[in-house]
């Protein structure tokens, strides 16, 4: 018995680093099989530790979700607000171009994933006070919205999908050019609403891997 608990255990741990690997390289919806293939396993026994994808995406990435609440929290430290804002999000973008799987848990919700939605929800809220920081200083459009953050998070998601290879540094320009826009200082019309919080939760569950 104990010889099958090792062999169960090892199994497991095969699978999960298997499948950060795998995650990392080719995102969320990348074939179970290829992570049984690279784990030397049958998927019959992924699919004993891991009932499903999103259990797997849980047990891989739940790290990394607290990782993101963390990084914002510790924004909340910086004195200066609008510093506090800009290297946040360069720090999340960031984030998101080391990790394909990472680039798509930040703008996608998994509901019955506690391991993943808790963290998410901590560092939604320190992102809202990060912001009104920002605002209530004049550093930051009077008419920025967390929800405008999370379409930052979802365009960088898109560049580092098309440019990951060809140019892996581009998506350090988008944001560069993201911010300069988001400024009190930046200049133009008004601009047309952002979409509302049940609109973007809509499409991140929308955008879970199903495959």
């Amino acid at each position: 018995m104990a010889a099958l608990r090792r062999d169960a255990e090892r199994n497991r741990r095969r699978i999960v680093e298997s499948a950060r690997c795998v995650f990392a390289e080719r995102g969320l919806e990348a074939p179970l099989e290829e992570i049984a293939r690279r784990a030397e396993v049958n998927i019959a026994t992924l699919y004993r530790r891991f009932p499903d994808r999103e259990a797997l995406i849980e047990a891989i990435l739940a790290g990394k979700m607290a990782e993101f609440a963390e990084a914002v929290e510790r924004a909340l430290l910086t004195e200066d607000p609008w510093a506090a804002f800009r290297d946040c999000v360069e720090r999340i973008c960031a984030m998101q171009a080391a990790d394909q799987g990472v680039t798509e848990a930040l703008t996608t919700c998994f509901p019955s994933s506690a391991g993943l939605e808790v963290p998410r929800a901590r560092a939604l809220a320190a992102l809202e006070t990060l912001i009104a920081r920002a605002k209530d200083a004049g550093a930051l459009r009077a008419d920025f919205t967390g929800q405008d953050l999370m379409v930052f998070l979802m365009a960088n998601a898109g560049v580092l999908r098309s440019t990951r290879d060809a140019a892996p540094g581009a998506w350090r320009r988008l944001v560069g050019f993201l911010l300069t826009a988001c400024h009190a200082d930046a200049s133009g019309p008004p601009l047309p609403p952002a979409p509302t919080a049940g609109q973007l939760r809509e499409a991140m569950i929308a955008a879970r891997p199903t495959r």
